[in-house]
């Protein structure tokens, strides 16, 4: 399983871990665990609070490309700055068939915060379509004029004070010598090779890989196309290649993707990350075999057996293992008891989280003062770039912190207890078939299940102990539960 590394390391917590040692504690957790780290992002000086981290940005938007199966962080507060950006984000990095996985912490979460996660995951629609209306109007109103709409800078442009798009001229003529080289026949390789001998480099001013030159490839904005949304608009952008350029180039890149389609669809495995060797504490990873007469077999397997390093556990089938855990939650997490709990506690949970709306408010009001203090000296003869650049600043600051007192303010109202008690009910009926819900389930309630030969012990977020299922010695279930056991450390 491929991994990589968050870190993050804020100005104004001096005690907490630095970077080195939350990548050194991070690095062991994956060595231990069979995980294999390809790379790190890291933010140095930021703050959670904050979704301007563009490490952290540029590690969600690389889940998308199928680079990594997991996102290891030192603890779970390094990754986002409140319940609503951690349900978005996780859910973004869920559908793209990545994990979070806490280097340091054994229950990964407080129980009612995962539950309340996948709850505000659960009402998106709420509110989804309100949060984003704001924000998507300024931009679109940008897009009308062609302008910069904070995304990274595609190598070969510049942004101008107006914030328009302008040809860069030390690096525009390397853009078109690339597409130049793919339509006649070079590699990805080579124009990666080629970028990083005349010292080009990426938007977040690092060398060039060949993630960047397949999206450079695709870029409608080299043809002179500026798109947001539904607004495109031909010739808003200084183009760098000619229509018939663009289009060679991406009659190969089609060609090229169908050769490569014959590979065999990804098998997710459930319950990676969760699942724990009871003889040796350490994550058993998917595996998969295929017998002499071909049939194809999904298991989960020890790292330390798949590293020969003495542990002697027997691997158990995926299908068995995940339909037996399912059946587990199903059973026991939704008699009308449990549910009316769990409302209880996410409620109360709710309600402390949302003690963050004063704090914005009133940081509201010190950016309205500002705002006020530049209109009063605008009015009285002062206009200079500086004056006019922090009053836009101050009003971009405004936007902000509105949206965030309304993300707060619309997560109070939505969430009632009668929704939460109703989200779970519908959780009850789920169809088991679908991999979405099977992944819903096993993340929201499941914290850990521990293999032996003859049982599993599954312990659920919510509540303390552990919960057994027996199995046959052959790794059949023997199709009852061991009760209630106490919980047992797992790392």
């Amino acid at each position: 399983m491929k991994a990589v590394i968050y870190a993050r390391y804020s100005c104004d917590h001096q005690r907490e871990e630095s970077i080195e040692g939350q990548l050194r504690e991070c690095k062991e957790y994956a060595e231990k665990n069979n995980l294999t780290v390809i790379g790190s992002y890291i933010d140095r000086a930021m703050s959670a609070k904050t979704d301007n981290r563009p490490q952290f940005q540029q590690m969600i938007k690389d889940s998308g490309k199928q680079m990594f199966d997991a996102v290891i962080v030192w603890k779970l507060d390094r990754f986002a700055r409140n319940r609503y950006d951690s349900a978005h984000y996780k859910a973004q990095l869920r559908k793209n068939g990545v994990k979070v996985v806490s280097a340091t912490e054994v229950i990964s979460e407080g129980a009612e915060g995962i539950i309340l996660e996948s709850v505000l995951e659960g009402f998106a629609e709420y509110y989804s379509a309100e949060l984003s209306e704001k924000v998507i109007r300024g931009l679109k109103e940008n897009a009308l004029k062609c302008q910069y709409n904070g995304s990274p800078i595609p190598i070969g442009y510049v942004i101008d004070e107006d914030k328009h798009y302008q040809l860069n001229p030390l690096t525009a003529p390397f853009v078109k010598d690339a597409f130049e080289m793919y339509a006649s026949g070079r590699t990805i390789k080579e124009i990666v090779e080629f970028l990083n001998s005349k010292g080009v480099k990426s938007s977040y001013k690092k060398d060039v890989t060949k993630t960047t030159v397949a999206a450079m490839l695709k870029n409608t904005k080299y043809r002179g196309q500026y798109k947001y949304r539904d607004v495109v608009i031909e010739d808003g952008v200084p183009r760098i290649v000619t229509d018939e350029l663009f289009q060679k180039v991406q009659e190969r890149l089609a060609k090229n993707k169908q050769s490569r389609s014959r590979f065999k669809a990804k098998v997710e495995y459930f319950l990676s990350t969760k699942m724990i060797c009871g003889d040796c504490g350490v994550l058993m990873v998917g595996e998969c075999g295929t017998s002499k007469n071909g049939v194809v077999y999904n298991y989960y397997k020890c790292s330390n057996v798949k590293k020969r390093k003495g542990c002697h556990k027997s691997s158990i089938k995926k299908e068995l293992a995940e339909e037996l855990v399912l059946k587990k939650v199903m059973n026991e997490m939704f008699t009308e008891d449990m549910i009316e709990d769990i409302a209880d506690s996410v409620m109360k949970l709710q309600k402390r989280d949302n003690a963050a709306i004063p704090l914005l408010k009133e940081q509201l009001a010190e950016v309205e003062k500002g705002i006020e203090n530049m209109l009063n000296a605008m009015q009285s003869g002062i206009l200079t770039k500086s004056t006019k650049k922090r009053l836009d600043d101050l009003e971009a600051q405004k936007e902000k912190l509105e949206i965030d007192i309304m993300r707060e303010q619309l997560q109070e109202e939505v969430l009632t207890r009668d929704k939460i008690v109703f989200w779970l009910r519908k959780m009850k009926d789920l169809d088991l078939a679908q991999d979405d819900n099977k992944r819903i389930l096993i993340d929201t309630f499941v914290n850990s299940i521990q293999v032996f030969d003859d049982k599993l012990i599954v312990s659920f977020n919510n509540r303390e102990g552990a919960s057994g299922i027996a199995l046959l010695t052959d790794g059949c279930s023997a199709g009852r539960g061991l009760g209630e056991l106490p919980t047992r450390t797992l790392r």
